[in-house]
């Protein structure tokens, strides 16, 4: 791999953040991290995440991952991505419009393969999984599973639109697989950055089911991460919201901004 590249990977059962909410900036992604409340139970961080970032910040290829019953699973999707980096990095070399393409191609021929499926079934537990990549003013995502991410953009917001992706549940990859089915569920999309600044917030259930719930609305989840400039902060606020709530379930935000100087796409009737 390049050296420019920037490479991040973590998984809970290495460094479980129990009791302890950790925010810091990689790049220019914020990675905030919650292992969640002991007082409510929680003993485990079964969370994952994978980042790669390209050459001054050309763009950003992130894995999100909240498994069930054991890290196995969370480990394995990220070994698995791993190994194929220097694969994405050429995917990710060529225009837009076919370096998204390629990068579904290439992600699910990877899901799909024997040799992969044989191992997810001899793991303990599955993952949600929700993989999404910035290139130009543009993003991908591919999404198994009940993982969020949300475009949050002020004329999006006055529209009421804020999601990306929609959250599935029953669904996942490991033990129990949905590439492992005769018709493979799970879903994904392209949409075009609006112009001016754009923030991309990943998360899992974590930061949005506990305590009051107050995240689960996407508005509210919209004004705590546009309130500041500092996305960091924002990052930090609502995990020390889920600490302050005692949230059992570990919460994973990996968030960026991207400053999109071009036009977007308006109807034609509307001044441009």
């Amino acid at each position: 791999m390049e050296h420019e590249v920037f490479k991040y990977s973590w998984v809970g059962s290495d460094e479980s953040y129990l009791d302890h909410v950790e925010v810091n900036t990689q790049q220019n992604i914020v990675i905030g991290h919650f292992g969640g409340s002991t007082a409510a139970g929680a003993d485990k961080n079964e969370d994952g995440a994978f980042v790669l970032n390209g050459i001054n910040n050309s763009w950003e290829f992130v894995m999100l991952l909240d498994a069930h019953k054991t890290a196995e699973s969370a480990e394995l999707l990220i070994n698995t991505i791993d190994s194929e980096a220097d694969v994405i990095l050429s995917l990710l070399s060529q225009p837009v419009n076919r370096a998204f393409i390629a990068l579904e191609e290439f992600v699910l021929s990877i899901f799909k393969s024997e040799a992969f499926l044989k191992k997810c079934r001899q793991v303990k537990g599955e993952t949600a999984c929700l993989i999404c990549c910035r290139m130009d003013n543009f993003m991908w995502w591919l999404s198994v599973g009940d993982n969020s991410v949300y475009l949050l953009h002020p004329e999006l917001a006055a529209r009421g639109q804020y999601l990306l992706n929609q959250r599935n549940f029953y669904e996942w990859i490991g033990c129990v697989n949905t590439f492992d089915q005769p018709v493979t569920c799970y879903s994904s999309g392209i949409r075009e950055l609006r112009s001016g600044l754009n923030r991309i917030v990943m998360t899992t259930d974590g930061l949005l089911e506990n305590g009051t719930r107050l995240l689960e609305d996407p508005n509210k989840l919209y004004l705590a991460f546009t309130a500041e400039d500092d996305l960091e902060e924002c990052v930090k606020d609502s995990l020390l919201q889920v600490r302050q709530e005692l949230g059992r379930d570990s919460a994973t935000v990996i968030a960026w901004s991207y400053y999109n100087d071009r036009t977007a796409a308006m109807p034609s009737d509307e001044p441009r």
